[in-house]
């Protein structure tokens, strides 16, 4: 992964997860202020319920009270003072009397609760009452809410309840208004709340009428059950979220008896489209934002990244032996001063090569300068001591002139056949050519060129050079100059040789390491300090009292041409090791 890539995928990152961080504070705000708004509704309605009840109580209280003063009920409680008293001419008065004060439910009771009348259930006359409070209870007074079994089930019901006296005797009438759909639509409705009624029958009622799928409130009615206290639950009406409501179930209770509950249900479809619009305000903002991320992210790593890569450039260039290589200077900030800072070095790198090369060559002239002085002076000595014989010879002694002639001239030949090999030497470094490649077998080459040392290596009256060859069995076969690689080894043997004055053994060995034909020439001499390995492939660098210290600087140049490489190695007494590493496929 690029910096670049890097650059837009952290801002891409941050930029989405500060509006996902924003988003879920907003949505968790949010909730909990509906949560709150909830509460605040949930409460108006129940001090609405109680509000409700306790009017419609006040208001069940004076109807009671007006069939307690009734004629009918007077004649009733006249008639229970009789032993023999027959209230069958009484079972329509309860009808009558709860119409007349729209009373849903009416009955009139004996002193030991068996019932005279019933207008909301009539075959119960003769039955013993199972809404109504017990007589003599302290809270007859006051309404109340109870149960009241019907044909078909119960019903939940304000109730009130009076006596009426005749003598010592006494009569009841208890009656009740339904707690129904009509009672739960005279409440005052917030806004987006509804109050339910849930009854033992298990019917559940809203304000208007019985609510459908009203078995999905089962798991909550059963928790109520369970602990008589206040639950609440999310209720989802539809597949759809948006239909769920809070609601909190509140029980109503008599005795320790559950007679029914008030459901309080809150719908939830403000606060689900708020939160999805939340939702999807935060996703098109961050769709937005990470696009304005990217585009600012890619501008600006751009701005970035380009210097930097133009730098990266730049130093290859560099690395690569192109030391003009320059940077352009596009800002003033820290990119802007970096690329300065490279342009100045590659100039003083310039300028420090410059100098170094000048120095080179100059030190490059001095020395050639020296060594060919050197090389030169020494058959020049000789010659000018030769001339100076002659002429002594032709001035002093004339008769013996011929003879010194043919001798001196002897000697000035050999000398100037050392001449033309030094300036030989000098030439064949200066010309060396490019190799021509073809395949060389390395085993029979170097077999070839030690047949032209087999006269040296066993010269009569000189040292005894015994050659050892341990050649690879494969892979030494390769593509080379076969003319230029010979003259290489030959340089090499006869450097040995004269590492050796008084004989030894030179050891020439050929194998195959990391894919590089590899060639060694070990001799037995005096060998080598590290200095002198260090300088050895220098030109003109020659750890021989005689020599031009072109030899090995010939060898360098033929491996360098087959892109090779060779190192030396050695110990002071105990012989030297050349090792040149040819590669299989020739020189490029």
């Amino acid at each position: 992964m690029t910096f670049r890539t890097k650059l837009l995928v952290v801002s891409s990152l941050t930029v989405a997860g500060a509006i996902a961080l924003v988003t879920g504070v907003v949505s968790v705000a949010s909730r909990r202020a509906f949560e709150r708004v909830d509460q605040e509704r949930r409460r108006v309605l129940l001090d609405q319920f109680e509000r409700e009840l306790e009017a419609q109580g006040h208001e069940l209280d004076t109807k009671i009270q007006r069939v307690a003063a009734s004629p009918e009920l007077l004649r009733i409680a006249i008639e229970a003072e009789r032993r023999d008293a027959d209230f069958s001419p009484f079972n329509d008065d309860a009808r009558l009397l709860a119409e007349a004060q729209a009373l849903d439910f009416l009955d009139i009771l004996r002193a030991d609760g068996v019932i005279i009348s019933s207008a909301h259930y009539p075959a119960k006359f003769g039955y013993k009452n199972d809404w109504l409070l017990s007589p003599g209870d302290p809270a007859m007074s006051k309404s109340f809410l109870t149960r009241v079994a019907l044909r078909e089930g119960a019903a939940v019901a304000l109730a009130s309840e009076r006596a009426v006296s005749a003598g010592e005797n006494r009569v009841y009438a208890g009656g009740g208004k339904r707690i129904d759909s009509a009672f739960l639509a005279g409440l005052g409705l917030a806004p987006g709340v509804r109050p339910l009624l849930w009854l033992p029958s298990g019917e559940v009622l809203d304000a208007k009428g019985p609510v459908g799928d009203a078995w999905k409130l089962s798991p909550l009615i059963d928790q109520l059950k369970r602990s008589g206290k206040e639950c609440s639950a999310v209720i989802r009406w539809q597949a759809d979220a948006a239909s769920a409501e809070s609601i909190v179930a509140l029980p109503l209770e008599r005795g320790g008896s559950l007679l029914g509950a008030l459901l309080v249900a809150t719908s939830l479809r403000e606060q689900i489209g708020l939160e999805r619009s939340i939702l999807w305000t935060g996703v098109a903002v961050a769709a937005g934002g990470i696009l304005l991320g990217v585009l600012l992210g890619w501008w600006t790593t751009a701005r970035v990244t380009r210097p930097v890569a133009e730098l990266v450039s730049g130093v290859q260039a560099v690395a690569g032996g192109d030391w003009s290589a320059r940077v352009r200077v596009s800002s003033h900030d820290e990119i802007g001063a970096l690329a300065e800072a490279f342009n100045r070095m590659t100039e003083q790198l310039i300028e420090q090569r410059d100098r170094t090369v000048q120095a080179e060559r100059v030190a490059a002239w001095r020395e050639l300068a020296r060594r060919l002085a050197h090389e030169l002076k020494n058959p020049l000595f000789p010659l000018q001591i030769t001339i100076e014989n002659l002429q002594r010879a032709r001035e002093q002694h004339p008769d013996q002139f011929d003879e010194v002639f043919r001798e001196s001239t002897g000697a000035l030949l050999a000398e100037v056949r050392n001449l033309k090999t030094i300036i030989g030497q000098f030439s064949d470094f200066a010309k060396m050519p490019k190799p021509e490649m073809e395949s060389v077998d390395l085993n029979a080459l170097i077999q070839e060129v030690l047949k032209l040392f087999d006269a040296q290596f066993h010269t009569p009256g000189g040292p005894s050079i015994q050659p050892v060859l341990e050649l690879a069995a494969s892979g030494a076969v390769i593509e080379a100059d076969p003319l230029q690689l010979t003259r290489a080894l030959r340089n090499l043997i006869l450097n040995a040789m004269d590492a050796m004055p008084k004989g030894g053994t030179l050891r020439i060995r050929t194998s195959r390491v990391d894919g590089m034909a590899r060639i060694e020439v070990e001799d037995s001499g005096q060998g080598l300090s590290d200095e002198e390995c260090a300088r050895l492939f220098t030109p003109y660098y020659t750890t021989k009292q005689h020599g031009t210290g072109l030899g090995l600087a010939i060898v360098q140049s033929v491996v360098s041409d087959h892109r090779g490489r060779i190192s030396v190695r050695g110990e002071q007494g105990r012989g030297a090791v050349f090792t040149i590493d040819l590669p299989v496929g020739g020189a490029a």
